[in-house]
């Protein structure tokens, strides 16, 4: 179970990409990276993490636009995916790549 489990994430993390980069009409939505996807074990919850580069405002907008674009998503996804009912998607922001740059930032510091 958990094999398909993990070939159910990594087959939505690629197809959501897909669509976010060629089919989504919304501009800001196009520079959006999904990270990371994990579905529950029952398959009715993806969490779907991503990143944006940006200020706060624009994550904070972007997150807003993902919400939105939810249902248009779910409806994509239910098209190519083989499984008897889509997953509700639920999005986060992946904050580990900004944790990643700030420590690194400390880290040149103390090098100075």
């Amino acid at each position: 179970m958990a094999f398909r489990l993990e070939r159910v994430e990594k087959i939505i993390e690629r197809e959501l990409a897909t669509i976010l980069a060629n089919e989504v009409k919304n501009a800001k939505l196009k520079f959006v990276s999904i990270t990371k996807v994990q579905v529950t074990k029952d398959l009715s919850i993806a969490t779907v993490w991503f990143t944006v580069l940006g200020k706060d405002t624009e994550i904070e907008a972007t997150s807003k636009d993902l919400i939105d674009a939810r249902g248009y998503l779910r409806s994509e996804l239910a098209h190519r995916l083989d499984l008897r009912k889509t997953p509700e998607l639920k999005f986060k922001y992946d904050e580990s790549l900004a944790y990643g740059n700030k420590i690194s930032k400390i880290l040149e510091e103390l090098k100075k």
